[in-house]
C-alpha cells in the first residue's frame, strides 16, 4: 500500500512538470501561428489535455474487461463524470488558487464572447445527450441521428471559435507568452520545430502521468468497495481531469484568464459533444439516479457560470458555488 501512494505522488510530480512544459510550448505555438487567446485554450489545450479521460471510454469499450455490463458502465461513468468536474469542482480550484492574489471579492475576466459561446454550445449539447437517453434503442437510427447531431455541434464550435480569432487577435487578445521557451534555455533555437517538440514531449509525459496517476487511484479505491458506475463517475473524472485543473491554475495566476478559463470550458465542450455521441451508439445510455444526478449537477454548475459571465468578469466568490455544487452532487449519490 506504501508504495502505490508514493507511485501516486510521483505520477502527481509528473503530472505537474508535464503540465508546465505544456502550457509553455503552447503559448509559444499560438503566439507562432497568430491565433487568438480563445483558440489556443479552449480548442488546442482543451483537446489535448482531454486526451486522458478520453482514452478512458473508448479503451474500455474496445478493450476492456471481459465483462461487458462494467466496461459500458467505466464508459458512461467517465464521459459524464468529466464535464461534472470540470464545471464544477475544476472551476472552484482554480478560483481558489487566485483568492490570495485578488481577493474573495475578485474578478476573473476571461474574453467574453468566447467564454460565452464556450458555456452555450456545452448546455444545448449536453442537454441533448441527457435527453438521449430517454430515447429507444429501437430503431436504432434514433440514437445514431442524436449522435450526428452531437458531432455536427463540435464541427460548428470550431468552425465559429477560429472565425473569431482574427478578430480578436486585433483586438488585443492574441497570445503574449512572458517566459522564453524551456527548451532554448538548454541551447534549441525558438522556431516552430522546437516548440513542436516540446509540446509533443509534454503531451506524452502528461499521459504517461495522468495514467499512471488513474492505475495508482483505481488500485488504492479498490478497498473502498464502491459501485463500477459511481467509482467511474467520482475516481477516474478526478484523475483525468488533473491536466486542465494545473494548467489552468497556472494560466490564471499568470493573470492569462482566456487561456485558463478557456482550457476547461473548451474541453467540457468537447467531451460534451464527440464522448456522449461516442456513448450513445455504443453503450445502452440510460438513466439511472447517479446519472441524473451527476447530468443535472453538471447542467446547473454550467448555468451558474453562464448567469455570472457579465463583462466586467466573473466574481471569485460567484465561483466558490460551484465547488459547493460538487459536495452536494457526493451528497445526494452517497445518501
Amino acid at each position: 500500500m506504501i508504495y502505490l501512494w508514493i507511485h501516486l505522488v510521483l505520477m502527481l510530480i509528473i503530472i505537474l512538470i508535464s503540465s508546465q512544459l505544456f502550457t509553455n510550448a503552447l503559448e509559444h505555438f499560438g503566439q507562432k501561428i497568430g491565433v487568438s487567446a480563445g483558440v489556443t485554450g479552449s480548442i488546442f489545450a482543451a483537446i489535448a489535455t482531454a486526451l486522458p479521460e478520453t482514452s478512458v471510454p473508448i479503451i474500455a469499450l474496445v478493450a476492456g474487461t471481459s465483462n461487458k455490463l462494467i466496461n459500458q458502465e467505466i464508459s458512461v461513468g467517465a464521459i459524464l463524470g468529466a464535464p461534472l468536474m470540470l464545471s464544477s469542482l475544476s472551476i472552484f480550484v482554480m478560483a481558489l488558487s487566485v483568492v490570495k492574489q485578488r481577493g474573495i471579492n475578485g474578478k476573473i475576466m476571461p474574453e467574453r464572447s468566447g467564454f460565452i459561446r464556450d458555456l452555450n454550445f456545452f448546455l444545448a449539447a449536453f442537454f441533448i445527450a441527457a435527453i438521449a437517453m430517454y430515447v429507444p434503442l429501437e430503431p436504432m437510427y434514433l440514437r445514431t441521428g442524436i449522435s450526428f447531431i452531437l458531432i455536427g455541434i463540435y464541427i460548428s464550435y470550431i468552425i465559429l471559435t477560429c472565425m473569431a480569432s482574427k478578430a480578436l487577435v486585433v483586438n488585443g487578445h492574441g497570445v503574449r507568452p512572458e517566459e522564453p521557451m524551456m527548451l532554448t534555455r538548454i541551447g534549441m533555437k525558438n522556431n516552430i520545430v522546437t516548440i513542436l517538440i516540446q509540446l509533443i514531449s509534454a503531451l506524452a509525459l502528461l499521459l504517461f502521468g495522468a495514467k499512471g496517476f488513474i492505475n495508482s487511484v483505481e488500485s488504492i479505491s479498490s478497498a473502498l468497495q464502491v459501485s463500477v458506475l459511481l467509482l467511474s463517475l467520482l475516481i477516474i473524472p478526478f484523475a483525468t481531469e488533473l491536466p486542465e485543473k494545473v494548467n489552468s491554475v497556472f494560466w490564471i495566476r499568470k493573470n492569462k484568464d482566456t487561456l485558463g478559463f478557456g482550457n476547461i470550458t473548451g474541453a467540457m465542450v468537447f467531451q460534451g459533444t464527440l464522448l456522449p455521441a461516442l456513448g450513445i451508439l455504443l453503450t445502452p445510455w440510460q438513466p439511472s439516479k447517479i446519472v441524473q444526478t451527476g447530468i443535472f449537477i453538471t447542467l446547473v454548475a454550467t448555468a451558474w457560470l453562464r448567469m455570472n459571465a457579465s463583462s466586467a468578469g466573473l466574481r471569485i466568490k460567484a465561483l466558490m458555488v460551484n465547488g459547493a455544487l460538487y459536495l452536494l452532487y457526493l451528497y445526494l449519490v452517497f445518501s
